[in-house]
């Protein structure tokens, strides 16, 4: 019976507390590399490069790695990175989300009609710039290993079309807010990729840093909605940890697919944050009436 209540809920009630928590800002957003599972090449229809086993396959001329190489994709770009330096790192990570025409992802026209007012996107493609490009909003994007600042984010205001970078007291909170803590290839090439930069990054994230102080003041006490986002790895995790500090308790919820095993780490960082796990795919969401199949546990 307690399964059934369950799933009844979420085919009610908390799918709409959901959209609606989405619509005002509540609850935000968190894509994962399974929101783009429906994407495809508009020339070649080969799916997007966005888990980390097949950008590995792409960065390395559409061969496996060694074992050691294939497990995560900062671990292999880092390889490259010592190998054959930075820029092809970048080069490959431009080529593949800033020069390649990409189908839409169903969930990003869904996050058009929703307007949620914060996203984060812990994908390095535009889809989301493209979503909101028929309005203003301001732009995060996370950097690494660079020089002469302490912080490690570049902050966009998009107006009329275009971004411009600004410092960060120029920055609307009241506008649309787009979070891209691993980068993108627009407005300029930034990415955090390989092992170095996430050491980089998750140090200065954890010393306050990588988040700019009106975000720090505007995330206080939201929940989150975690969609196609595995957390079978150690460096979403902590990524995740620490973007997601001041958040409300609970901290939200997290779609997994039934049948997708869930790791003892995994679980473990969910109990942690207080994030409830529902056994149901982000794709439901984006359905019309009662035909969801989602159950929580």
């Amino acid at each position: 019976m307690a399964r059934f209540l369950l799933f009844f809920s979420m085919q009610t009630e908390l799918r709409q507390r959901l959209i609606t928590g989405l619509k005002d800002g509540a609850i935000v957003p968190c894509l994962g590399c399974d929101v783009l599972r429906d994407v495809v090449a508009a020339e070649g229809g080969q799916p997007i490069p966005a888990d980390d086993h097949s950008l590995i396959i792409a960065m390395n001329g559409g061969k496996p790695m060694s074992p050691r190489l294939m497990y995560e994709f900062s671990r292999a770009a880092m390889n490259v990175e010592l190998k054959r330096g930075r820029r092809a790192v970048d080069n490959f990570l431009t080529r593949a989300y800033g020069e390649t025409t990409w189908t839409r992802a169903s969930l990003h026209d869904w996050l058009g009609v929703i307007r949620p007012p914060y996203v984060l996107d812990l994908n390095r493609d535009t889809q989301l710039q493209e979503t909101y490009a028929d309005r203003p909003h301001t732009l995060v994007v996370g950097v690494a290993r660079i020089g002469g600042t302490d912080y490690r984010f570049r902050l966009f205001a998009f107006r009329e079309g275009a971004y411009a970078e600004i410092d960060p007291d120029a920055a609307r909170p009241a506008l649309p807010i787009l979070f891209k803590p691993v980068g993108t290839p627009r407005p300029r090439p930034h990415y955090v990729a390989s092992d170095a930069d996430y050491v980089d990054y998750i140090t200065e994230l954890m010393g306050g840093f990588a988040i700019p102080a009106f975000l720090k003041a505007y995330r206080k006490g939201r929940q989150y909605l975690l969609l196609g986002l595995p957390l079978d790895r150690d460096t979403e995790r902590m990524l995740l940890a620490d973007i997601l500090h001041d958040a409300a308790t609970p901290v939200g919820w997290a779609l997994v697919p039934p049948g997708r095993q869930i790791g003892a780490k995994e679980r473990n960082f969910y109990k942690r944050l207080n994030l409830r796990i529902i056994a149901a795919d982000w794709a439901e969401l984006l359905e019309d009436g009662e035909g969801s199949q989602g159950a929580g546990y």
